[in-house]
């Protein structure tokens, strides 16, 4: 049995499960949707009342009856290094490759269903708060006036992007940035805004989930850091604890969203408190585990390579 990952040519993070795998003898095929057409090859076929799918990658044959699970890492778009993509390529692409995917009798880290939900921010704060998470008064809206009276009621405030970097033009990444009430506003109304009530931090924590085992880790913030991802500190990620009610929360939050693997950020202020800010359902890990030493892509290969019923291990201290 196979387990099928679905990432770019060049992840590290990938590269670190897969190594995992290949030392526990587990079969795994790596696939970038972006390569199909071209240099992966597909079929899928209903003949007398049944269905059988192949996939074939650099000489590697894989039947869809010997699929073990599916890793989606960090798939490219389906057809985009054929020879003439277009959205109309994209398109019959992705039906076929993931219409085929989904006959198959596969475990999924992450259901691509339950993953394009998991990316919406007004779900996440929703589904955050309903898990029993500390979540900061938060509003999107493309009215400038409510913007205005949002960072007046709150007067520090940040501004982020709720949907990530773009991708292509325009070339524009977006940092949390910290805004006052007397800031411009206008521009709200070209697009929607997100804007959150600002949390002053003792530090980042990044708690990733690997099925039920929780691995969290703590950088102390910089006096006024806004956005932990930017800028280098003389910090280092550390391992800790999860508190137990963090932890009940987590597993609620992953079982509504039905997710096998999500990465969770939060701001501990100077009471201690950890204030939700994102899950992320296809986060990085690798740099919380060379920093750490926190077994994550072990935990992720074990997950992949099990069947539906096997019994996992105990949860070892993260």
């Amino acid at each position: 049995m196979t387990v099928l990952i679905l990432t770019s040519e060049e992840d590290v993070t990938a590269d670190m499960v897969v190594a995992r795998l290949h030392r526990t003898g587990t079969p795994v095929m790596r696939l970038d949707p972006a390569d199909l057409p071209g240099k992966a090859v597909l079929s899928a076929d209903y003949a007398h009342g049944d269905f059988d799918g192949h996939l074939s990658v650099n000489g590697h044959v894989l039947s869809m009856r010997g699929l073990r699970s599916i890793w989606m890492r960090r798939p490219g778009e389906p057809g985009a290094h054929a020879a003439h993509p277009s959205p109309w390529l994209t398109a019959e692409t992705r039906q076929a490759l993931y219409g085929m995917l989904h006959c198959a009798a596969a475990r999924w880290m992450n259901h691509p269903r339950s993953a394009d939900q998991a990316r919406l921010k007004p779900w996440q704060l929703r589904v955050a708060h309903l898990s029993g998470f500390a979540v900061p008064p938060t509003v999107f809206t493309t009215s400038p006036r409510l913007a205005r009276q949002f960072a007046e009621q709150h007067e520090d405030v940040v501004v982020k992007s709720a949907s990530g970097p773009p991708r292509g033009d325009p070339a524009l990444a977006l940092p949390t940035t910290l805004i006052g009430p007397d800031a411009d506003f206008s521009g709200v109304a070209a697009g929607p805004a997100l804007l959150q009530r600002y949390v002053p931090k003792r530090a980042d924590i990044r708690l990733t989930c690997v099925g039920t085992r929780l691995f969290a880790a703590r950088k102390t913030a910089e006096p006024g850091q806004v956005d932990g991802r930017y800028g280098d500190t003389e910090h280092a990620w550390r391992a800790v604890p999860v508190p137990a009610r963090i932890g009940r929360s987590v597993h609620e939050y992953l079982r509504v969203a039905e997710l096998a693997y999500a990465a969770f950020d939060f701001a501990e202020d100077e009471d201690g408190v950890w204030w939700f800010l994102e899950c992320n359902q296809g986060g990085q890990f690798g740099f919380v585990e060379l920093e750490t030493g926190q077994p994550i892509s072990e935990a992720v290969a074990l997950w992949l390579s099990r069947r539906a019923g096997d019994r996992l291990p105990a949860q070892r201290p993260g």
